[in-house]
């Protein structure tokens, strides 16, 4: 009797190469590098075998800018004029001469930026801001500088602001005669106290002719009849205010003076005119007479 072959039971086991590379499966790196970093690689070679043909690589980048002026250059992104608000009419012709566009342009193609950095190295410009408005202007707002001295320097005459910043020359100093006069070296950084000091002497203001900066660290009010008051460097305004009040009492400014010196505060003098000093010498001499903590005398 001839026996049937009994077949072999497969083993359920899986193979030493199965079982490694399932546990290989199961470690994260490797799955991110297979589903992740693999196509990256291949995504990225087949750009980097597309591109190194030099005539691929230039119609790429012929397509790219004509589809990006293609949209800069859609109508609603075109600027057609520009308009200047807050400058007169002198300052508005130089901004637009000095800021040079051709029209119509897109707005892609302005900086912006540079425009207001160079709007505002003019020195009557305080400050300027740009933005594109609808409808295709490039729209300009300035803040103008206010004239607030006049400063007679060694290269002539200037309009100052109120801290001190150029604003333009000036031709005749009876162009502005609404301003006050300052003159000497370092004046025009010293414009705040300068306006603090012609607050000061309001009640003898119609008398004001100028201030002097003397020694580029302090102030000489210059009046009319050639009379001046020397102020000190620390406190020049309480020193004014001292005059000015001594001036309300005595009317000493209406006398025959030509300094009142107040460098010294503990002792403020006056120096009197020379016929005046001579008239008063003529029989008898001179008298020490004090005033305010000073001499009146030469």
């Amino acid at each position: 009797m001839q026996q049937v072959a009994t077949p072999l039971r497969r083993d359920p086991a899986p193979s030493r190469a199965a079982y490694r590379m399932h546990r290989l499966w199961l470690t994260p790196v490797f799955r991110a590098l297979l589903r992740v970093g693999l196509p990256a690689f291949v995504v990225t070679m087949s750009i980097g075998l597309y591109l190194s043909d030099d005539a691929r690589r230039a119609a790429l980048g012929d397509k790219v800018a004509s589809v990006t002026r293609s949209v800069q250059e859609r109508p609603e992104f075109m600027v057609t004029l520009m308009a200047v608000d807050g400058a007169s009419e002198p300052l508005a012709a130089a901004i637009r001469n000095l800021v040079v566009v051709e029209f119509p342009v897109s707005s892609f193609s302005l900086d912006l930026e540079a425009m207001r950095a160079q709007i505002e190295s003019i020195d009557a410009v305080k400050s300027a801001e740009l933005r594109i408005r609808a409808g295709g202007i490039l729209q300009v707002d300035v803040t103008e500088r206010e004239p607030a001295m006049v400063w007679r320097s060694a290269q002539g005459l200037y309009l100052l602001d109120d801290t001190g910043h150029r604003i333009a020359g000036l031709t005749v100093r009876d162009a502005r005669p609404d301003l006050t006069l300052i003159a000497g070296e370092g004046a025009d950084r010293a414009v705040p106290e300068a306006l603090a000091l012609m607050a000061a002497a309001g009640p003898i203001a119609g008398r004001v002719r100028g201030l002097v900066r003397m020694g580029e660290r302090r102030w000489d009010l210059v009046l009319d009849r050639e009379q001046r008051i020397q102020l000190p460097e620390e406190e020049p305004v309480v020193a004014l205010e001292r005059v000015i009040a001594l001036d309300q009492a005595e009317d000493i400014l209406e006398r025959d003076l030509t300094v009142v010196d107040m460098r010294n505060t503990q002792r403020p003098t006056l120096r009197l005119a020379g016929d005046a000093l001579a008239r008063l010498r003529g029989d008898r001499p001179a008298p020490a007479t004090r005033i305010a903590g000073g001499l009146v005398g030469n």
